[in-house]
């Protein structure tokens, strides 16, 4: 039985796998697409009479990255100007670059001294080459020079979750409780997509900042450079070094370094929790015991009575009192501490579709944020009281 079988289910034929979806053997980069991207930045590139815009031309319908000499990606960012640095942390920088054909892109310039070095680089442009979805970023190229490495992906112009969520902009508008469902239901894809593979792929470093958002908040899952292949046939995990970020990773992970499906399904539950509370995973600027969001949470968690005193002040009571209850479940069961006691991806895309079906027939919203509008009457909003709900079939351990 479902974990959320109290919740519509998704018909049969919506979702079907096949081997155009799967990792292949890394000779055989080139295959269909699982799911067209629907993102306009990766698409549209401009044919062109040079040497340069005809090879890009000829790969623009394939599947294969291309490879950009140092000379063209210096040009495209202007020699990396500082005006260009979009993003920064211990892998590198990320600078915004326009190719020669005009497409704009996100070039990220590795620090082989950081976080990801070069086995991390070569696993993110296979696991990029081999798996398509419209939930994963694109790769477009890549470029090896003599000690640079450098990677040339789809330009996201939204830029990250956590961009939307902990570092808003003066004037700009928080993101809407329906946005953030859309979000959370959009990554989930993704990451159903990377489980079902075969063999399945465990991305490992699920978080806000790894969720990019394109000009109508659809969500792209970014940086593969620590996903692994997960266990297959009798083994039941992956044994490797502890990587990711504090915060996210699985309590299991952490203190063994066995890794399974499951870890992937702790950090979405993180990553809705920051969802739901406007919270980051963790930190350092809470007084103590309230830095780790998980921890923070757990005494709501408990109680669906204190779900209300969790959520994000700045959504002012824009959300229906149903589907926050549904919402914080699916959340609870994703950060169980015995990881068999987690759902499974495929159940966390069901109840994350019910919810976002559910919140899209409320009324009227904007991309970003909430109009201010009073939602649908049939919904029920928070106005400083709690309401008991049942929750038939849904068991929360936490």
């Amino acid at each position: 039985m479902s974990c959320f079988s109290c919740m519509s289910p998704r018909p049969k034929n919506v979702r079907e796998y096949d081997e155009d979806m799967v990792p292949r053997s890394n000779s055989s980069a080139v295959h269909a697409r699982g799911e067209s991207s629907d993102s306009g930045s990766g698409n549209g590139r401009k044919e062109g009479s040079s040497k340069g815009k005809s090879r890009e031309s000829n790969n623009q319908n394939s599947d294969v990255a291309r490879s950009f000499t140092f000379k063209e990606l210096a040009t495209a960012t202007q020699n990396f100007k500082e005006t260009n640095l979009i993003g920064e942390g211990g892998f590198g920088c990320v600078y915004k670059g326009r190719l020669d054909s005009g497409l704009i892109v996100a070039i990220k310039q590795l620090n082989l001294e950081g976080l990801q070095g070069n086995q991390e680089f070569i696993v993110e442009v296979l696991m990029l080459s081999l798996l398509h979805h419209k939930n994963l970023v694109n790769l477009i190229g890549y470029c090896t020079h003599g000690d640079q490495r450098l990677l040339v992906y789809e330009f996201m112009p939204m830029g990250s979750l956590e961009n939307h969520l902990f570092d808003l902009e003066p004037g700009t508008e928080p993101l809407s409780w329906r946005t953030r469902l859309k979000i959370a239901a959009g990554a989930a894809h993704g990451l159903e997509y990377l489980h079902k593979a075969n063999p399945p792929v465990i991305y490992r470093d699920l978080k806000s900042s790894n969720i990019l958002l394109d000009n109508e908040f659809n969500p792209k899952l970014s940086d593969f450079g620590l996903a692994k292949l997960g266990p297959v046939g009798d083994n039941t995990h992956v044994s490797t070094r502890v990587m990711g970020t504090y915060g996210y990773c699985a309590p299991e992970y952490a203190m063994t370094g066995k890794l399974t499906l499951k870890s992937d399904i702790y950090s979405m539950g993180v990553v809705l929790l920051e969802l739901i509370t406007g919270r980051k995973a963790y930190d350092t600027s809470k007084k103590p015991g309230e830095q780790n969001l998980v921890v923070w949470s757990s005494p709501f968690l408990k109680d669906r009575r204190k779900y209300v005193h969790m959520v994000d002040p700045s959504l002012h009571g824009q959300f229906s009192a149903r589907c926050l209850h549904h919402a914080v479940a699916i959340t609870a069961m994703c950060l169980q501490e015995q990881a068999n006691f987690r759902p499974m991806i495929s159940d966390i895309v069901t109840a994350l579709d019910y919810l976002v079906a559910q919140a899209q027939s409320s009324g009227p919203h904007r991309g970003g944020s909430h109009t201010g509008k009073k939602t649908s009457p049939s919904e029920e909003e928070f106005n400083g009281n709690t309401r008991k709900r049942s929750f038939e079939n849904i068991s929360v351990t936490f």
